[in-house]
Order: structure tokens, then sequence, then C-alpha cells
């Protein structure tokens, strides 16, 4: 008698659909799933310099990917470039790769013309603000070319006759960024660049809206506030470059699907009491702080408060303005029982868990415009000694 083979056939006509099914499935879901886990470590060297632009305010790191691509971030204050441009030199950076302007402040790109103009830059990235134009009403994000240039007060007297008005600096960029011939983009939140070697940067801020100085109230500036914020991950180890972000800033992030977790924190606005607030100390989970700030500098950062959330976040803190440059390298994984290494320029003369008292508040609600301190702060006078009264 001749068995039946219907019955095997329909199980192997379901099996053929669900493997189907499955393969479709896969390509559908699995590859953007796998398309989206980071790179592995090459094992090569990650570099990142935060330089020492001081002894004014000032921001400039430089990274040097495993693969050798190389980001600056930031240039100093006017006058700074020759600073920049030294370290770069000196790490024989011949081209970037990528020049990031995290807001039009004079401290964080005040040099960046000179550096642009002495050497080639593949992109220029910035957050589309312009300075020049006048403050957006509220709701409103900003927006380059919108409206014309106002009458800007005088700032204070700037070297090299640089900077004449308080945003002749952010003209200066500009014209720099034009000449340069380099592709010019906006910051896009999400959007992700491969350095090569398994390092990728990822923008995660400013977001639209913008913020506005009506949503300053509390403290802080709105040209701060809309710093570029980008996250750099490599295998294990990963950093936060924060910018001048806000308290504002960090709670917009809190309140994303964003990952901040982060080994290391490069803190926000020179380490200012409007930033580093205890809410994003806890999301981030930090192991090291890095403080870019000038020991010559008025508006009092660190702040003491910053420096007390991060003591008991149980963070190690590295400051320019008492340990002059910092350079952390990480392979991407552990060597021996270390992540990543960070070495100073040179020891700390003092404490640097003691922060600087603010003579001047850079928030929006004082009528804040643009840095415009270039000389050391003035010495206390001593106190006046009382005549002795006559007998």
């Amino acid at each position: 008698m001749k068995r039946s083979t219907r019955g095997c056939g329909c199980a192997i006509a379901v099996l053929v659909l669900v493997l189907g099914a499955g393969a479709i499935g896969f390509w559908k879901f699995g590859l953007s799933w796998l398309r989206s886990l980071p790179p592995r470590a090459s094992g090569a060297e990650l570099q990142i310099h935060v330089l020492d632009v001081g002894p004014i305010e000032g921001d400039s790191i430089l990274i040097i990917s495993p693969a050798g691509k190389s980001v600056l971030i930031d240039a100093g204050d006017a006058g700074k470039g020759k600073v920049v441009l030294d370290a770069l030199k000196r790490y024989k950076v011949e081209h970037l790769d990528y020049f990031i302007a995290t807001h039009p402040h004079p401290d964080h790109i005040g040099g960046a013309d000179e550096v642009l103009n002495a050497i080639k830059v593949g992109t220029v990235i910035d957050n589309g603000v312009d300075l020049s134009a006048p403050a957006p009403e509220s709701g409103l994000s900003g927006k380059r070319g919108k409206a014309s240039k106002p009458k800007a007060p005088t700032p204070a007297p700037s070297k090299k006759g640089k900077a004449k008005t308080v945003t002749g600096f952010f003209d200066e960029y500009e014209a720099a960024v034009k000449q340069s011939g380099a592709q010019h983009e906006k910051a896009q939140p999400g959007k992700k660049y491969d350095l090569g070697g398994g390092a990728i940067f990822t923008v995660l801020a400013p977001t639209e809206p913008l913020f506005t100085k009506d949503q300053m109230k509390a403290g802080g500036n709105d040209t701060n506030a809309n710093s570029i914020v980008m996250r750099l991950d490599y295998g294990d180890f990963s950093m936060l470059l924060m910018g001048d972000a806000e308290a504002q800033t960090e709670a917009r992030l809190l309140s994303k699907d964003v990952e901040l977790k982060a080994k290391v924190l490069k803190v926000a606005h020179h380490g200012s009491k409007y930033a580093t607030s205890e809410d994003f100390v806890k999301r981030v989970k930090l192991e090291a702080a890095v403080i870019s700030d000038g020991s010559w500098n008025r508006y009092g950062h660190p702040a003491q408060v910053v420096l007390d959330r991060l003591k008991a976040a149980d963070a190690k803190v590295y400051r320019t303005d008492l340990q002059g440059e910092i350079t952390i390298t990480t392979t991407g994984k552990l060597k021996g029982d270390k992540l990543y290494e960070v070495k100073t320029a040179k020891e700390a003369t003092s404490d640097v868990w003691t922060g600087r008292e603010a003579l001047k508040d850079d928030s929006s609600r004082s009528g804040f415009i643009a840095y415009g301190d270039f000389g050391p702060p003035p010495k206390e006078k001593p106190p006046k000694q009382k005549k002795a009264g006559k007998k």
C-alpha cells in the first residue's frame, strides 16, 4: 500500500513560508538594527586634546581619530589662533576634516578666522545662529538671513584691532569660512560622523525651536543654550562635549530618548553655575570631568556649586586653568585595568575642587551680550587703614 505524502508536503510549504517571512523580516528590520550598532574599535589610539587657550576664557578641543581623521571643536578667543595652530603642528595635523563652531561667542570662535585661513578644512559645522542678527521674538529660532544687523554697543578694546564691534568676530569667522572653500553645514541632531577606526561623532543638540532670551529668565544665556552638543563613542569609551550648553539645554536633552551616559564629560560653559545640573550629572554617570576655563575669567568659572556636584558624583576633575592642556587617550578597550588615560601638561598648584568667585554675571537676564574681558581681572584693593585718632 502506497504511503500518503500530502501531510509532509504541507509541512514543507509551511516551513518555506515561515523561513521566507523570517528572511523578509530580517531584511527589513534586522539589517537596520545591525547597521545601527556602533562599529568595533580598531584598537588604534584615539586622542582628545583639550587645549589651554587661557588665561582669558576660551575653548578649543582637538580630536585625532584612530584612523587619523582630525576634528577641531572651537578655536579660543581672538589672538589664540596661534596657540591652536601650534598645537596642530605639534600633533602633525596638516588638514582638518571637521571644524565645529559650537556657538557664536568670541571665546569659542574668536580665533577661528586665523585657523581657517592657515589650514585646509574639509567641513565646517555650526549651529546656524547669526549673533549679528537681532534677537528673535519669543518662539522663533533666529536663523541666518532673516533680519538685518542691529547697531551694537562697543565692547572692551581688543587685541590687534579685531572685533571692533560686539559681532565683529562673527563677521570675521563667516568671511574665513567662505574663503576657506570648506563645505559648510548646520548641525542636525541625530546625525552621525564616521571618524574611522570605529570612532563615531553624534550631534545631540541644538534642537528646534532654539532657545530665546525669554526662556532664560532663570539664568543662563540663550546663545550658550543653543550650543552644539556632541557625543564621541569609540568602543567602550564615550565622551560628551557640551560646548557652553546651559541647564535649559540639559533639561531638553534629559526629556529626549538619547544616550547620555558617558565615561568623560567636557563640562558645559566652563563650569558655570548655570549648567551641569544635578539631574544631568546623575544621568551621565561620568567618571571624569574636564573643565576648560581661564584663570583671568571674571564670571566665577568654575562655580563652587558645580564642583560640589561633580565631587558628589565621585568624578575626577581636570582643569585647564590649573593644569594646562589636558590629553585623553584610549584604544576603546581595557588595557590592563584602564579604559582611558588622562595626562595634564602640569601639576595643579592649587586645589582643583576650589571654585572661583564671580565678579560679573554672564546671563541674558543681566544684559550680557558677549565676552569682552581681555586682560587680567582687577586686583583687589587692600583695605584702608584707619587713621589713628588724635589724642
